[in-house]
């Protein structure tokens, strides 16, 4: 089940570090999170497509397509007039990007600087990073933390060695490039699903983030249905422990991306709430074009 290295290859996500999908991801994390952090007992992150880490936006990819000024940017400058429910669901991620920022936003975590910057000294982060040029531009964004290895392996080969964490709490994101053509799209489809299988399998107590764009809306209503009723009938997960979380800036078609969003399963307590507060005020503020939305919803919503 080993991905192709070139999929890694081509996928440069410098140019799209910050966008409204990133926010959606990474509001999400933050909250679960936040979550896990109320409880005193250490846990696990492991992030099986890691990237580099920590972007800059004053780079040479995000000044060549500075997607994150209509996502991250946005967000920057109107959540101070967000209603306090928003400002709430916010807060685990911003007050990260506030740290690492003095003045305006240039540098913007990625899901593993996030992750560090919100975990406890007692935590362990597990990240996996293919491509070796980002593998080491994560070192150096990781820095010498002794809570962190990193592998330069695939991800999803490597999952099911990670699991049940011997803290025996945690979360893993599973977010995939999906940067080349359809077929390619397809398979990180249908690895995600076998890696779901695999891990849920091993350690079913588990928080799953699964990451995905919306851009052939059929292949994501496949996706979402086959991992539902996959975990829901083999692996005997309650239809409301798995919880989507969509937004679209636009009418979702041909061209730049449109939608994206995740699964989480076992979500902990609160982050669906967080998220339906969030939801409208971040479509209404990052919206694109006619057609924009949003849904927070369980399969035992549909």
């Amino acid at each position: 089940m080993t991905a192709p290295q070139e999929l890694q290859l081509n996928y440069r996500h410098a140019f799209h570090a910050g966008n409204f999908a990133d926010v959606v991801k990474h509001v999400a994390l933050a909250l679960c999170l936040d979550r896990l952090n109320a409880k005193e007992a250490p846990y696990r992150y492991i992030d099986t497509h890691a990237g580099i880490g920590l972007y800059d936006f004053e780079g040479e990819e995000a000044g060549r397509s500075p997607e994150w000024k209509d996502g991250v940017g946005r967000i920057w400058e109107a959540e101070r007039g967000a209603p306090d429910l928003v400002r709430a669901s916010l807060a685990p991620w911003l007050n990260v990007i506030r740290r690492l920022n003095s003045g305006g936003v240039q540098h913007y975590p990625g899901s593993p600087v996030l992750a560090a910057e919100m975990m406890r000294k007692d935590d362990a982060l597990r990240l996996c990073e293919l491509h070796p040029p980002s593998a080491e531009l994560l070192r150096q964004a990781m820095g010498r933390d002794k809570r962190v290895k990193i592998e330069e392996r695939d991800g999803f080969d490597a999952l099911a060695a990670y699991l049940p964490p011997p803290e025996r709490r945690g979360l893993v994101l599973i977010d995939p490039p999906f940067e080349a053509g359809t077929s390619e799209r397809k398979q990180d489809f249908d690895w995600m699903l076998k890696a779901a299988a695999r891990a849920v399998k091993r350690w079913p107590l588990g928080t799953y983030v699964f990451w995905r764009p919306i851009k052939d809306v059929e292949a994501v209503e496949a996706f979402d249905s086959e991992l539902a009723s996959m975990l829901i009938e083999e692996g005997g997960v309650a239809a409301e422990k798995l919880l989507v979380a969509d937004l679209w800036v636009k009418a979702i078609g041909p061209g730049p991306l449109g939608g994206a969003g995740i699964v989480i399963v076992n979500p902990p307590y609160g982050v669906a709430e967080h998220m339906r507060a969030a939801m409208p005020w971040l479509c209404n503020l990052m919206k694109q074009g006619e057609g924009a939305g949003w849904r927070v919803e369980t399969p035992a919503e549909i």
